[in-house]
């Protein structure tokens, strides 16, 4: 995975707190925050490409949702949020940019109760680049297999993009990386094929393609607009869930996400998969569609 050397608590300009836009640096919370503490916190992964903020209204959406459901109102409007989105990398000067806006409960109450804390809501951006190597990630990069499941709906907010869900999908990550693997491939409580640990998966088999049923981990944004892209190339979707052994007959494999993108993979654990014409299009696909509403623009600005 590409890194940046500069620690994200020494970097420069300036990012988007409670409102207002403050220096980088000053950007502090106390160490008795309910959200490091309890994991009441809820974040989105957004790109801006050539100037836009791909899926913005829906990231937004989702951020709101998220909040809700971990019983936290965001004292913003959705346009605030948006604005400030956009502006928190124009205060940058960045055309492309990754956006992580994040909501969480303050300091003033701690206990597992938290409704007497604050509501906090960052946004910051920085430049970040493929999230896996690019000289590797059109080889296909390698998972391995994590020794972690995703939850059951009815133990954790599977449906929010919440803190304390990637706490294993952490743990997952180094383990692999340990072990060589660029990512690990996590199964769900009842041991079907669920996610990466932080993108979702795909599988192309005769000409088809196949995805876990989103029903205990994030219906990705970005698996979203992959499968209408599928879709708008007559290929067939097929959402079903999978279990480890039918990954012997699939031939192509890759993952999607913000920070992801389309990602090609060549091997799970002990099996292996080639990049093929499916994975090529829709990645190559994907890369039109991000930028498609700026050259539309372009076009009808010229």
């Amino acid at each position: 995975m590409v890194t940046d050397v500069i620690p994200f608590d020494k970097r420069e300009g300036s990012l988007w707190l409670d409102g207002k836009f403050i220096p980088w640096s000053d950007a502090k919370i106390h160490v008795l925050t309910h959200g490091l503490h309890y994991a009441s916190s809820v974040f989105e992964g957004e790109r801006m490409y050539s100037g836009r903020i791909y899926k913005l209204e829906e990231h937004t959406a989702r951020l709101f949702k998220s909040a809700q459901i971990l019983d936290m109102k965001i004292p913003f409007s959705a346009k605030e949020i948006n604005d400030a989105s956009i502006r928190a990398c124009e205060i940058q000067g960045f055309k492309d940019a990754y956006v992580r806006p994040v909501v969480w409960r303050g300091s003033e109450q701690m206990s597992v109760a938290g409704d007497k804390n604050h509501i906090h809501v960052a946004i910051a951006a920085w430049q970040w680049g493929s999230y896996f190597n690019p000289a590797e990630k059109m080889k296909g990069i390698r998972l391995g297999l994590s020794d972690w499941k995703r939850p059951a709906p009815d133990t954790a907010p599977t449906a929010a993009k919440a803190a304390g869900l990637y706490m294993i999908c952490t743990i997952s990550k180094h383990a692999a990386e340990a072990k060589g693997y660029h990512d690990a491939m996590m199964l769900d409580y009842r041991g079907y094929v669920a996610e990466a640990t932080g993108a979702n998966i795909f599988f192309v088999q005769d000409g088809k393609l196949f995805t876990p049923i989103a029903d205990c981990f994030l219906n990705g944004i970005t698996r979203q607009s992959v499968i209408a892209l599928a879709k708008a190339r007559q290929i067939q979707v097929i959402e079903k869930h999978i279990k480890p052994e039918e990954l012997t007959g699939f031939t192509e494999c890759f993952l999607t996400g913000t920070a992801a993108e389309v990602t090609p993979v060549s091997e799970i654990g002990p099996y292996k998969f080639k990049p093929g014409k499916i994975t090529e299009t829709l990645l190559n696909d994907y890369n039109a569609d991000v930028n498609r509403e700026v050259s539309a623009i372009k076009l009808n600005a010229a």
